[in-house]
Order: structure tokens, then sequence, then C-alpha cells
């Protein structure tokens, strides 16, 4: 009796403490609605700001691609002034000619240009030549020479001026400032005279440029993750403050909504089955029950010893194959991963291959590049065009050949599909309920782009062509990446 007497207040403190510490229905509500909120905000701040800073670093490298491309196109004019300048001396002069080849220095001596530019001279051993803005390289040897990071100087320049001429990138010291900044050099060989004739050209403010675009895009990533977190603050306290509004009476009502909402996951993840499952059951399934029939038949066979066993073996293992091609296909269907790395016309030839070595029908692609570029909702309609007209070739069209085009024109894009069937039988279509489906389903997809869907069909055969107008392509590239980024 002491002993339970003893007990008892210890369990009801311990009772009362977990009664404390449970959590009532609007508590779990509140988390419930709040938790995937808070991870909702966090996983879109952190998806917002990698693929902002992804793009942003793609466009910066290009930014910083086309300034220096546009120093290097600068170094190469200066120095063809500069060879226009003393040509005339060199091309009479012979190899040991003193007189000329002092005559070409002090020309060369005299060509500054800018705060900073200025040409150099190197012979094939490493002396410096010329050199009017650091004279103190002048009349010494310098093989061997690298920057402070270890990048060669004077080795380099002569090996690019043996080999006709080219550009290389170093740090030196800038002249108007002492200090040492990145500078890019482009130079020729005077292979008579054994000459390094160059000049170069500072980017210390193309590294300012490019170190200022990456700071806006922190500061804009920042500002975003503030802009989030202060719409994320706004909801939590609205979610807050309604929480507070809920009392015990509608306890019951929320249970038997969220009942009902449970529900109806339930039948929304069992209509998915449902679905993934006739599309299984059509085509996987069997060609899977075939595979164990020619197993079962194959283990029968060994059991007695039959020799036929390995032929059945055989077949089990290429419908196991057709299984696997029939897996790759439903997944490639469902989302080409071609249509979207590499374009539309990749994607329709890696279509037409397959559709040709499954059937058997002789499949004809052809394209042009395209000056512009489909947006990603023409390029999808296309492929899902192809992809219905394949389909209605292979199951009602007993053709032995098809062909695809597909190109850019003057007034868009157009998909052209020919085939040496049978052609349509548009009554029998009429008839049939659920016939022509397909065709809906292209037209539907074309007129969505504003676009126009054209089907002939003869007892020869049957050509479809869909067109979409220009407003779905994109605006053109530069000349310079022209050729790079063209795609369908």
């Amino acid at each position: 009796m002491l002993g339970i007497a003893s007990d008892s207040p210890y369990r009801f403190a311990m009772q009362n403490l977990r009664d404390r510490f449970r959590l009532n229905y609007g508590q779990k509500l509140f988390l419930t609605a709040t938790l995937p909120l808070i991870l909702a905000a966090v996983a879109i701040s952190v998806l917002v700001a990698l693929q902002s800073r992804q793009l942003a670093e793609q466009e910066i490298r290009t930014l910083e691609t086309q300034l220096i491309d546009a120093k290097r196109a600068e170094l190469k004019n200066y120095l063809s002034i500069a060879r226009t300048a003393f040509i005339n001396i060199y091309g009479r002069a012979a190899p040991d000619d003193e007189a000329a080849m002092l005559e070409v220095t002090q020309i060369l001596s005299g060509m500054l240009y800018g705060q900073d530019g200025y040409f150099f001279v190197y012979d094939y051993d490493g002396n410096n030549l010329v050199s009017p803005r650091r004279t103190d390289l002048i009349g010494r040897n310098w093989t061997g020479m690298t920057d402070a990071h270890g990048e060669p100087i004077t080795n380099e320049l002569v090996r690019l001026a043996r080999s006709g001429g080219g550009y290389h990138t170093y740090e030196w010291t800038k002249p108007s400032t002492g200090e040492s900044a990145q500078m890019v050099t482009y130079v020729i060989g005077l292979q008579d005279w054994r000459w390094v004739v160059g000049t170069g050209v500072f980017i210390d403010d193309v590294v300012a440029t490019v170190a200022a675009a990456r700071e806006k895009v922190e500061t804009r990533i920042q500002r975003t993750f503030l802009y989030i977190g202060a719409i994320t603050l706004a909801a939590l306290l609205l979610v807050f403050t309604s929480g507070l509004f809920i009392n015990i009476r509608e306890r019951r009502l929320a249970d038997a909504k969220l009942k009902k909402l449970t529900q109806r996951v339930f039948d929304a993840q069992e209509e998915e089955r449902g679905r993934v499952a006739r599309e299984l059951h059509d085509g996987i399934s069997q060609i899977l029950v075939g595979v164990r029939y020619a197993l079962d038949t194959a283990r029968r066979r060994l059991d007695v010893g039959d020799k036929r066993a390995s032929e059945t073996l055989d077949r089990g293992i290429t419908h196991l194959s057709g299984a696997i091609q029939e897996v790759r296909r439903i997944s490639r269907d469902l989302r080409p991963g071609a249509l979207d790395d590499l374009g539309l016309g990749p994607a329709l030839k890696a279509l037409a291959e397959d559709f040709g070595n499954r059937t058997g029908i002789k499949t004809d692609f052809s394209t042009v590049v395209f000056r512009n570029r489909l947006d990603d909702e023409a390029k999808i309609a296309l492929y899902r065009v192809a992809q219905e007209a394949l389909t209605n070739v292979e199951r009602h069209a007993g053709a032995s050949q098809v062909s695809i085009d597909v190109r850019g024109h003057a007034r868009g894009a157009t998909l052209r599909i020919a085939d040496n069937g049978i052609g349509l039988d548009h009554e029998q279509a009429d008839k049939a309920p659920g016939s022509g489906l397909g065709l809906r389903n292209m037209q539907e997809r074309v007129e969505q782009l504003d676009g126009t869907l054209r089907v002939l069909s003869s007892k020869t055969g049957t050509v479809i062509t869909a067109e979409v107008p220009l407003t779905h392509l994109l605006p053109p590239q530069d000349k310079n990446d022209n050729d790079a980024k063209a795609s369908a």
C-alpha cells in the first residue's frame, strides 16, 4: 500500500507532463500547414538560386568571351598596322642587314598607343630588342621568363612566332599603374631575321566587368532570398492567424473533410495506377508472358533431355529483348530526352531510326539547319505530330517506305511526312467510333500554335504537312555563334 501510494504522485506528474506537451488539433493543423510551406520555400529558394546562378554564369562567360575576342581583334589590327609600317624595309633587307634591323626597331619603338599600348621585339634566342615602355628589358636575355603564376612568357612567344603567330595570355606589369595585370598578346614571326614581333592589351577592364556582373548576380540572388523569406513569413503569419479561429466544434468537420480529401488522393492514385497498368498490360505484360512460357517449356525439355531446349531459350531471350525495347519505347514516348538536349532535328532522326528498325519499314529523314530555333511548344507539337503519324503508318497504312522532312523557311517551320501506303479510308473512319482520333490530336496540337495541318491521301500514299508560323521561331543568333547555336 505504501509503495502504491508513493508511486501515484509520480505517475500523475508524468501524465500531466505528457498532456501538457501533447499537441492539440489546432497545433497539429498549424504544423501540418507550415512545415510543407517552409520546406517548399527552402526548396524554391535553393532552386531559384542555383538556376539563376547557372544562367547568369553562362551569360557572364559569353560576355567575357565576346570582350576578349574584341580585344584580340583589336590586337590583330594594331599588329597589321605595324607590319604595314616596316614591311617594305623588311622585304628588301637581307637576313643580316643590321641597318634595316635598326630602322625597324626605331619604327616600332615610336609606335605607342593609348596609356599602355606598345610593340615589343624578341629574337628567337630570347633577347629583347624593343620595349619602349619597359626599357629595362632591352638588351637582356629573357629565356625562361614566367609570370607570377608560373606561366611561361618568352619561350611561349618564341614558339608561337616560329609557328607563324598566335595569342598568349599572362600577367604583366601595367606601365600606367606599375601593378601586375592580365594581358593578352598577339605575336608574329619574321623568319628571315628570327624575330618575334608582337603587342599586347591589358584585360583588367574585362576582369572588372566580369567581377561586377557576378557581384550584381549575387545581389539579385540575395534580394530574391529576402523576397521569398518575406513572402514565407507573411504566409506563416496568415496561417497562424487563421489557426487561432479554429475551435473544437470545427474539428469534426475538419476530420470529415480530411477523410474525403484522403479518399480523393487514394482514388487519384488508383486511377493513375490503372492507367499505367493498362499501358504495361497491352505491351510488356504479354511479352513477359511469352518469356515465361518459353522458359517453362525450356525447363520441361531440359528435364527430359530434349535438344530443342536451347531453341526455346533463344526464343525466350528474344522475347525478353523485345520487352526491354518496349520499356525503352514507352519511356521515350513519354518524354524523349533528345528533344530537350539536342533539339527537334536529332529527336526526329532518332524517332525515324527507331521506327525503321522496329517495323522494317524503310524510313528516310532529311532536314535543313534552322537559321532560327523553334520554341519549346513548337518542338513538342511537331514531335508529337511525327509520332502520331508514324503510329498510323505502322498500324493502318501498310506502307513500305516513309520519308520525314523538317526545315525552316521565311514563313516559319514545316514538317512533312509521306508514305506509300494504301491511304486513308474516310468512309470507314466516319462510321467507326474513335477512328481518326490521331488526326484530330495532330490537328488540335497544330491549331494551338496558330499553324496549319494538311492531309493529302490517295490509294498510292498519304502526305501529312504541319506548318507552324514564324512567331514560334526564336530571334536569329549572332553571326559569330550562329553555326554553333542554331538548332531546330
